[in-house]
Formats: C-alpha cells, sequence, structure tokens
C-alpha cells in the first residue's frame, strides 16, 4: 500500500549585497622651498701714504740753505780766506819788492785790488742726489663679509580624503516553504 507522501518546495533566501569599495584621494603637495641668497660683501679701505721730500740740500747748493749752516761755513773756511788774504799781501809785497826786474807791479797791484774780496763758497756741494724722498706706504684694509645662502624648507603633509562607496543590502528572495498535501483518494 502505498502512503500518501507529503510534497514540498523548498525556496531559499537570496540576499543581494550591492558594495562599491571606497576611495582613497591622497595628494602629497610637493614641500616648500625658499632660498635666499645674501650677498658677500668686500669692503677695501687705502689709507694714503705718507710722502715726504727733503730738498734741504738742494737749497743748500744753490746758496738758499738755511742760515745756520751758511754761517757755519763762514765761520769754518774764515781761516782759509784770513790765511789766503795774507799770502796774497805777501805775495802783492813781493812783486812790489821785485821792481827792479821790471812790469809794472803797482798796476798789476790795482787791478787786483778792483776784483775785490775773493768770493767765498757759501753754497753746498751740488750733487744729483740733493732731494731726499721718502715715501711710507700704507696697507690697504680688507674686510670681507662672507655670502652665504639661506634654505627654509617645510615638508608638507599630505593631504588623504576617504570616499566611502556604496553599500546595499537587501533580500533579493526571501526564504519560501511551499506544502503540498498528496492526493487523497477519497472513493474508498
Amino acid at each position: 500500500m502505498d502512503l500518501p507522501r507529503i510534497h514540498y518546495r523548498l525556496q531559499h533566501a537570496k540576499l543581494h549585497i550591492d558594495a562599491d569599495l571606497g576611495k582613497y584621494d591622497i595628494q602629497q603637495p610637493r614641500p616648500t622651498f625658499e632660498m635666499k641668497r645674501i650677498d658677500p660683501k668686500l669692503d677695501i679701505r687705502q689709507p694714503r701714504g705718507d710722502l715726504q721730500v727733503d730738498a734741504s740740500k738742494a737749497w743748500d747748493a744753490l746758496a738758499h740753505g738755511g742760515n745756520l749752516e751758511m754761517m757755519h761755513r763762514i765761520y769754518s773756511s774764515a781761516r782759509n780766506v784770513a790765511m789766503d788774504g795774507i799770502a796774497r799781501i805777501v805775495e802783492n809785497g813781493n812783486k812790489l819788492a821785485a821792481i827792479h826786474l821790471g812790469g809794472e807791479p803797482i798796476a798789476d797791484n790795482a787791478q787786483e785790488g778792483l776784483a775785490g774780496f775773493p768770493e767765498m763758497d757759501y753754497a753746498g756741494p751740488a750733487s744729483y742726489d740733493n732731494v731726499d724722498i721718502t715715501y711710507t706706504a700704507r696697507k690697504a684694509e680688507i674686510e670681507v663679509t662672507p655670502g652665504r645662502i639661506e634654505f627654509n624648507t617645510k615638508v608638507n603633509n599630505p593631504i588623504v580624503e576617504y570616499n566611502r562607496g556604496k553599500m546595499e543590502i537587501y533580500m533579493k528572495q526571501y526564504p519560501n516553504v511551499e506544502m503540498i498535501p498528496p492526493q487523497i483518494d477519497m472513493k474508498v
């Protein structure tokens, strides 16, 4: 004998998940970089040199020197001038004493007397090196300030943005159980 059977139809639940991944937007700004150049400095100062010119020997050689030197020269040569004067007087006297030899000693003596006092050398010695020149150079004053470059660097943080993706979860198919009863034979 056949037993009646109950049939059933089963439908499983179906979930639908629609998900998109999130997106990261990352930007890395370049670092801020500033460079400043400071120029070098060079200061040069040149003090004037010292020039000394001593022309006293040259003026002395031209008989325009100082009175002290001239008087000293006269004083130191006075003895020789006096001795030369005495020698000239003696020589004139000897010429007059030799009048018997002939000539005109009196006229010659008079003519020599007109020439005047014999010149004294009041001037100093003449030389090509009578002017003394002394030059004292001064060193240049040099001050150097070195230049440099100043860097100012700043690292910028990254800019991170996250955009969530969509997330949808819903029932695409609900669960279902369908029971099918057996056919009952009512004829019995």
